[in-house]
């Protein structure tokens, strides 16, 4: 065996290497970002249950409103169809877009429900009702935190696949670029008001 030969060989080794160790980075990247995701997904599950028990113990008080019950109550079911086929493949472009989408007509559902209420003093009084709103605070705290987890690691992933040598294995491969969760409307930036 010549020497020529010897040296090909080691090169095509380490190109080799090479390719496997990044492939194997860039699968750990995605795989972060899809676990990120998962945290906003149980976080999105909580505050989608939670609004059921809102709309129920609102129902008594505000029995002229049926319009606002309904426009959340569709609101929200628009948006646990949406986190399923997200969560289904965070990669998922389309799927994201749609979830970011009905989240944001979520909070907007959700912003006009919570000015209705303050109109209605019993019901801001009422024990269930002040104990859900408090519970959907926190459950928008955690959101926010898991957002910022999710973004971070789409972040670290797109900026993984963008660069060289990185994109050499990163388009032959399939690696696309992964959503961030970024607010769509000027009006989302501002927090849900959840008080009473």
């Amino acid at each position: 065996m010549g020497t020529g030969l010897l040296i090909l060989l080691v090169l095509i080794g380490v190109v080799a290497f090479w390719g496997v160790a990044i492939y194997n980075r860039l699968v750990a990247l995605r795989n972060r970002f899809k676990n990120a995701f998962a945290q906003i997904d149980v976080q999105l599950k909580r505050r989608h249950d939670l609004i059921p028990n809102l709309v129920e113990t609102a129902k008594g008080y505000i029995k002229h409103e049926r319009e606002t019950l309904e426009a959340v109550v569709n609101a929200r079911n628009a948006a646990a169809s949406a986190r399923g086929r997200a969560a289904s493949d965070p990669s998922d472009q389309q799927a994201m877009g749609e979830l970011l989408a009905a989240e944001t007509g979520l909070a907007g559902a959700l912003g006009r429900f919570f000015a209705l209420a303050e109109a209605y003093p019993d019901l801001k009084a009422n024990q269930t009702m002040l104990q859900l709103m408090e519970e959907l605070t926190s459950t928008e705290n955690k959101i926010s935190f898991a957002r910022q987890a999710f973004n971070d690691s789409v972040m670290n992933f797109n900026t993984a696949i963008e660069t060289f040598p990185n994109v050499l294995i990163a388009g032959p491969m399939g690696f696309q670029h992964a959503q961030l969760w970024e607010v769509q409307v000027p009006e989302e930036r501002e927090p849900v008001k959840v008080q009473f």
